[in-house]
């Protein structure tokens, strides 16, 4: 099944989020069908913060290996890394060459604004018009930055229009939102795995058609190392030496 296809299926698309080689050949082992990238994850490791457009090497070299699993691949490249769309679509189309499947692009900024919705759009039809084939999930952060709820529906199908593949919404959570946001565009949405607010069979039933994990297991992974270290006792089923050095010759 294509990536494109993962996401027309009897249940939502599960996507977990690797922050590097291993963590997504783990997942890739584990059963998912798909693998993206944690923005978040992918910038801390590198010792950088996230948001700010400095990983576009650390992405691009992570796809690159990523691409060796046998699943489907997905990108998260911020906001393209660039204010030039065609930098951007000059990014998307590397990406779909090393092999990559899909990209996120966000229309959220590092001091807690949105880009204008024409800059969006333009991103997006850029890289349509470059790789026509990549899978674009256009992501709003209308609900993900404080203030800005009101537009997400409006920033869906603008972008749907541009000619994106996919609607991403991280922090839409309440039903009526979902609902809203689904019923915006006959695109797949994307919502975001929340503890605690989310329910994926719930989530289902209002008809979303994909849930990305985030940074969720790249910070639980540093909780576990923590609390490892700290109670000097390793839980049960941590891979062992040999497991992890497996994951890595098979690929």
């Amino acid at each position: 099944m294509t990536f494109r296809e993962l996401h027309y299926g009897a249940r939502p698309l599960l996507l977990p989020n690797a922050w590097d080689f291993v963590s997504g050949a783990a997942l890739a082992e584990a059963g998912f069908a798909a693998i993206g990238t944690t923005s978040l994850g992918v910038a801390a490791a590198a010792g950088k913060l996230d948001g700010e457009g400095g990983t576009r090497e650390e992405t691009v070299r992570l796809a690159r290996a990523l691409v060796r699993l046998p699943v489907p691949v997905t990108v998260d490249v911020e906001d393209g890394f660039s204010a030039e769309p065609g930098e951007v679509a000059a990014l998307a189309e590397e990406l779909a060459s090393y092999g990559v499947a899909g990209i996120n692009v966000e229309d959220g900024r590092a001091d807690g604004s949105l880009a204008p919705v024409a800059h969006q759009v333009a991103v997006i039809e850029a890289v349509k018009a470059r790789v026509p084939d990549l899978f674009v999930n256009a992501r709003t952060d209308a609900y993900w930055l404080p203030g800005h709820s009101g537009e997400g529906v409006q920033r869906a199908r603008a972008f749907a229009d541009a000619g994106a593949d996919g609607i991403f919404a991280p922090g839409v959570a309440e039903e009526r939102d979902v609902r809203a946001m689904v019923e915006a565009t006959p695109l797949p949405l994307n919502v975001l795995f929340q503890p605690g607010r989310t329910d994926i069979g719930r989530l289902a039933e209002l008809g979303v058609r994909r849930v990305s994990y985030g940074s969720l297991l790249f910070r639980t992974a540093l909780h576990a190392a923590v609390t490892t270290a700290l109670e000097q006792k390793a839980p049960a089923g941590v891979p062992s030496y040999a497991d992890v050095q497996g994951l890595v010759e098979r690929r």
